[in-house]
């Protein structure tokens, strides 16, 4: 089974990098972009074929390491 899990910064903090995209693309000529979030997709490949286990153990993984809750949110995706 995969899993990806997508880290995104929360709603109200500032990502710098995501700025730094925005004025990019502007430079670039691609007006009208308004606003960019960066994050990052982290993709898993696990042993584990129970549905409801590989969840709660990415979710743990997501918790302890692979995202900072104080400031990322995550999203997890179960592929088969």
């Amino acid at each position: 089974m995969k899993a990806r899990v997508h880290v995104m910064l929360k709603t109200g903090v500032l990502d710098p990098q995501g700025e730094a995209i925005r004025h990019a693309l502007g430079t670039l000529g691609f007006d009208g972009v308004e606003a960019v979030r960066q994050g990052k997709v982290i993709e898993l490949d696990l042993s584990e074929t129970d549905r409801a286990k590989a969840e709660a153990s990415v979710t743990e993984m997501c918790e302890k390491l692979l995202a900072n809750t104080v400031i990322e949110r995550f999203d997890i995706e179960l592929l088969d």
